[in-house]
C-alpha cells in the first residue's frame, strides 16, 4: 500500500519545485510548514485536554463538569480562551517587565520543542539526532528556567518561594528522571529516539517496569502536578510562581502544564510503550499517530488519576522520597540492567525476558521491604519522643482541700 505520508511530502516537493524554488528554499519551506503543523495538531489537542481535565476531575469528585456551551459542555474550552484574550493584563508595581513577560513564553514554548524528537509515526518526526535523550533533558531544563525566572521578576514573596521550591524539587528530581531515561539507552545501545522504538519488539514496560516507574513519577514531580505540586501550592503560597500573572499570561502557563502533562506522557509511551506501534501500522503508517496519542493520553490520564486521588506531599517528606528512595532506586537498577545486558548476550529471548523482568522485581522488593523497614522504625522513634515541657509551666494544683 502507498505510503500517503511519503506521497504528500512528495507532492510537495515537486510543487515547491514548479514554483521556482530551489532545493535549499523548497526544504526551508516544508520545514516550517511541518514546524506550524504539529504546533497547531498539539495546541489543538490542548485546548480539548482542558475539557477532559474539568470533566475527570468533576466524576472524581461526583459532579458533572462543563454542560452548558455545547454538547456535553464541548465549547467550553474555547469560551476561556476568549475570556482570557479579553481579561486585563496586569503587571505589579517593581516588576522587571522585561523578565515578566518572558517566562509564560518559555511555558509554552520549551514543551512544543520536545516534540520535535518525538516520533509520531513510522515515516513522521520532526527530526532524529543520535543525541535526542540528552535533547530532551536539557529542553526540560528550560521550562524548569521559566519558572525561576518569573518567581523572580513578579516582586512577590509568595511567587520568589514557588520559584526556590522550584529549584529544590524539580532539579532532585531530574536526577532520578535521568538515570531511568538511561535504562532504555542501554537496552537499545543509541540515544535516538527513533531507534529506541523501532528496537522495542516488546514494550520495555514489560522488560523494566521499575525503570518505567520511576520515569512516571519523577515526571509527575517535575511536572509540579500533585501530589508535588509545592511549587504552586494554594494553601501555602497562594499560588506559587504564576500568582502575579492574569490574562493570557495565566492561560499560557496552564495551557502549557496540560501540554507539558501530554508530553509526559507521549514519551512515556516513546520510551516504554513502544511509541507510533501497534496494529496494521506497516501497512498504514499514519495509523502511528493515532496510536502514539491514545498511549499518551492514556498516560495523562494517569497522571490525572494520582493528582486527584493523593493529598499534597510536605517538602521534606518530598525531597527525602526522591533521595532517599527514587534515586538509590534508580542507581542499582541502572548497574543491574548494564550488567544483565552484557551477561545475557547471546541467549534465547525468553531467557533475557525473564531475567530482566525477574532481577526488576526482585529490586522494587528489596526496596520496599528496606523502605516498609526504616518507616517502621522512624514511626516508632518519632512515637517515644516525649514532649518537652516549657519553661513557663507551672506545677499543676491538685485541687484537694488543705493542700
Amino acid at each position: 500500500m502507498t505510503n500517503p505520508l511519503q506521497s504528500f511530502a512528495l507532492w510537495l516537493d515537486t510543487l515547491l519545485s514548479n514554483l521556482g524554488l530551489t532545493q535549499f528554499a523548497a526544504d526551508v519551506v516544508e520545514a516550517i510548514l511541518g514546524v506550524l503543523a504539529l504546533s497547531i495538531l498539539v495546541l489543538v489537542v490542548d485546548i480539548l485536554l482542558v475539557w477532559v481535565e474539568r470533566k475527570t476531575v468533576a466524576r472524581f469528585q461526583d459532579r458533572l463538569g462543563p454542560n452548558r456551551l455545547g454538547p456535553f459542555g464541548l465549547i467550553q474550552p474555547i469560551a476561556d480562551v476568549i475570556k482570557l484574550l479579553i481579561k486585563e493584563d496586569l503587571i505589579p508595581k517593581g516588576a522587571d517587565r522585561i523578565l515578566f513577560n518572558i517566562p509564560p513564553i518559555i511555558a509554552l514554548a520549551a514543551t512544543l520543542l520536545l516534540w520535535a524528537v518525538i516520533p509520531l509515526a513510522p515515516s513522521l518526526v520532526g527530526t532524529q539526532i543520535d543525541v535526542g535523550v540528552l535533547y530532551i533533558v536539557a529542553i526540560g531544563a528550560i521550562s524548569m528556567l521559566g519558572i525561576i525566572i518569573a518567581g523572580w521578576a513578579s516582586n512577590n514573596k509568595y511567587a520568589l518561594l514557588g520559584a526556590f521550591r522550584a529549584v529544590a524539587q524539580m532539579i532532585s528530581y531530574e536526577v532520578p528522571m535521568v538515570i531511568a531515561l538511561m535504562i532504555p539507552v542501554i537496552l537499545v545501545g543509541s540515544m535516538n529516539i527513533y531507534e529506541i522504538v523501532e528496537q522495542q519488539t516488546i514494550p520495555f514496560f514489560f522488560l523494566v517496569p521499575v525503570a518505567a516507574l520511576i520515569l512516571l513519577l519523577s515526571s509527575i514531580a517535575e511536572l509540579g502536578r500533585a501530589p508535588f505540586d509545592l511549587v504552586e501550592a494554594e494553601s501555602e503560597i497562594v499560588a506559587g510562581f504564576h500568582i502575579e500573572y492574569s490574562g493570557m499570561k495565566f492561560g499560557m502557563f496552564y495551557a502549557g502544564e496540560l501540554l507539558h502533562a501530554l508530553t509526559v506522557g507521549a514519551l512515556f509511551s516513546t520510551f516504554f510503550l513502544g511509541g507510533w506501534k501497534g496494529p496494521f501500522v506497516e501497512q498504514v503508517p499514519i495509523l502511528g499517530v493515532f496510536y502514539l496519542f491514545i498511549k499518551a493520553l492514556f498516560i495523562y490520564w494517569v497522571i490525572m488519576w494520582i493528582k486527584y486521588s493523593l493529598p499534597r506531599l510536605r517538602i521534606d517528606h518530598m525531597l527525602n522520597f526522591n533521595w532517599k528512595f527514587l534515586t538509590p532506586l534508580a542507581i542499582v537498577l541502572v548497574m543491574v540492567v548494564a550488567v544483565l545486558q552484557k551477561v545475557l548476550v547471546g541467549v534465547a529471548p525468553w531467557i533475557y525476558f525473564l531475567a530482566m523482568l525477574a532481577a526488576n522485581l526482585i529490586i522494587l522488593w528489596i526496596a520496599l521491604s528496606l523502605a516498609r523497614t526504616f518507616l517502621s522504625r522512624e514511626r516508632k522513634r518519632v512515637s517515644e519522643v516525649k514532649p518537652v515541657a516549657s519553661p513557663d509551666a507551672r506545677p499543676a494544683q491538685s485541687g484537694l482541700a488543705g493542700d
